[in-house]
């Protein structure tokens, strides 16, 4: 019965959703025409608001007026006015049309957090992203449409504002509002993600998702959180083995009294069979590995550009070589910027038909006065920063976000995430600037009486990956407990950048790690820099935080202490 149900109210949704595809495929075909309607769309959707009353952004602007009286900005433009949406007076920055529904929470480049505003608007623009996303998808694996999805999100809801506002992740939002008909199709029930500890969380999510013999694709944003589940699954086999069986829910975890009664007749139903099966497969291997648990897995959909791309072979190991990867797109709390239509490949087509976008190349970005180009003008091979204007309120907004063209969709660019910007590290989500990582290790040097010395923060990958600080040897003599500085780092580290404090709590991070450099290393690696990077030696400036996961091997190995 269930799969007649799912074959009538799929076959249903697939016809909208392959008019939704021929739609944003019609649009690509005259990309400037498109992106130039955008502009006035959303222009117009929030003229009246204080903010563009106070630019003279109305819908009638072309695009060159538009640019002569809205310069391109990042966050900090924008934060007094999110502050009064805040509360509760979203004329500040939206239009009486345009009505806020949450804030999607994001790390920013100071101690403060980023509340980018997500409105109905912005809610339907992003559902229909996944949907293009989700039938190219599906079309390409017909299996998946008998399966089951495994979708991790988080709470939309962690807190308020002072106006009762919702503060947390967008994800959970669309997921909370699911109809009926496309809610059995999703193996977690939103209440999930409304589990506070980290832990419990996803422990919650295996008992439910192992319990599940029909599977089909597992999707979350970062590979780290498909690495962390599989690492507890293992872990923790023997007790989810026995609940699934009994039909409880382990009281080792722990998972807030509500949700434990609001969830009991899921977490109830026993299924011994299930779980001899799955106690089969950890005598017959030594372990519970995730492609052996789901036989009918076709897909992961999960981030694979810049450095996500660091954690494929790992994640691989887990899975059969049935098993493809589908790379999300490029997208943020910000926006959707791109679609990939194709497996293994994180190549996106521009999502024209929802944001209006600016490309700046690299090596004009932080110019006075660079370059600005539209989609249609990019060039293949070339790289840029992207600058969206969204129906929530951001206009030019400088994501920090470096992509690359490498082709066309009739003329609308597909495009390729790099990396952030040159002051900005992200291994799963966190985006650490430069300044946050500044603030930390200053504030915990400080705090030991010493001087400021000279230090650098790297990424470095494992499972989970960290960061590293890397100072001299005499430096760190001088500070006297390194370890304790170390922690102390890390810490504030965490009350500076939300996402980086997520990503340590829920184990997706591993704590900062010391390495100790030979004293003068940093003498001889001005000297490689400044040749390699030109200038006197005069103006080079010291990196505190340096995005590259191939530094230490290539640049500081002959440094390195044991």
């Amino acid at each position: 019965m269930k799969d007649l149900l799912r074959g009538y109210a799929a076959g249903l949704f697939r016809v909208k959703l392959r008019r939704q595809v021929r739609n944003f495929l019609a649009g690509t075909v005259d990309c400037r025409s498109t992106q130039r309607d955008v502009l006035q769309r959303l222009l117009s959707l929030n003229e009246s608001s204080q903010f563009s009353r106070e630019y003279g952004l109305t819908g009638s602007l072309n695009v060159n007026e538009f640019r002569s009286r809205m310069p391109v900005s990042d966050y900090e433009r924008f934060r007094p006015y999110i502050e009064e949406l805040k509360r509760g007076r979203s004329e500040a920055l939206l239009g009486p049309q345009n009505p806020l529904l949450m804030f999607a929470l994001s790390s920013g480049t100071t101690a403060e957090s980023k509340f980018i505003p997500v409105t109905q608007q912005f809610l339907d623009d992003y559902r229909r992203g996944w949907q293009i996303w989700g039938i190219s998808a599906f079309d390409n694996r017909p299996g998946l449409r008998f399966t089951n999805m495994l979708q991790v999100t988080s709470d939309y809801s962690r807190f308020t504002t002072e106006a009762g506002i919702p503060c947390g992740n967008i994800s959970g939002l669309a997921t909370s509002q699911q109809r009926p008909h496309v809610r059995f199709l999703y193996t977690l029930p939103y209440l999930i993600s409304k589990i506070p500890d980290p832990q419990a969380k996803y422990y919650a999510i295996l008992r439910l998702a192992l319990a599940d013999d029909n599977v089909g694709m597992i999707t979350t944003a970062n590979p780290s959180t498909v690495l962390q589940l599989a690492t507890l699954a293992d872990v923790h086999k023997k007790s989810l083995i026995r609940d699934i069986a009994n039909g409880t829910l382990s009281s080792q975890f722990d998972v807030p009294g509500n949700i434990r009664q609001a969830l009991a007749k899921r977490f109830g139903h026993k299924r011994p069979r299930r779980a001899k099966d799955l106690q089969q497969i950890v005598e017959r291997v030594g372990h519970l590995r995730f492609g052996d648990a789901w036989e009918r897995m076709e897909q992961l959909a999960i981030w694979t550009g810049g450095s996500c791309a660091a954690y494929l072979s790992a994640v691989r190991k887990h899975f059969g070589p049935h098993v493809s990867i589908r790379d999300h797109g490029l997208h943020a709390s910000e926006g959707r910027m791109t679609i990939p239509f194709n497996d293994e490949c994180s190549d996106g087509v521009l999502e024209v038909a929802t944001h209006f976008f600016e490309f700046i190349p690299e090596a004009e970005h932080g110019r006075p006065n660079p370059t600005v180009l539209e989609a249609h003008e990019l060039a293949v091979g070339q790289d840029y920063y992207i600058l969206l204007t969204t129906s929530s309120g951001l206009s030019r907004y400088d994501i920090c976000d470096v992509v690359r063209c490498t082709g066309f969709m009739h003329t609308t660019p597909i495009l390729r995430f790099l990396h952030k910007g040159a002051y900005i590290s992200n291994l799963t989500g966190e985006k650490i600037s430069e300044s946050q990582v500044v603030e930390a290790i200053r504030g915990a040097i400080d705090n030991s009486s010493r001087g400021l010395t000279l230090f650098t923060v790297i990424p470095a990958w494992g499972e989970p990956p960290c960061y590293q600080l890397l100072m001299e040897n005499v430096d760190l003599l001088t500070l006297g407990n390194a370890e304790q500085m170390l922690a102390q780092a890390d810490a504030r580290l965490q009350s500076l950048n939300c996402e980086y404090q997520e990503k340590r709590q829920t184990g997706r991070l591993a704590p900062m790690r010391l390495v100790r450099l030979q004293d003068g290393a940093w003498q001889k690696f001005a000297r490689q820099r400044q040749a390699k990077l030109g200038g006197s030696i005069e103006q080079y400036k010291h990196p505190c935080l340096i995005p590259d996961l191939e530094v230490v091997a290539r640049e500081f190995r002959d440094y390195i202490l044991p």
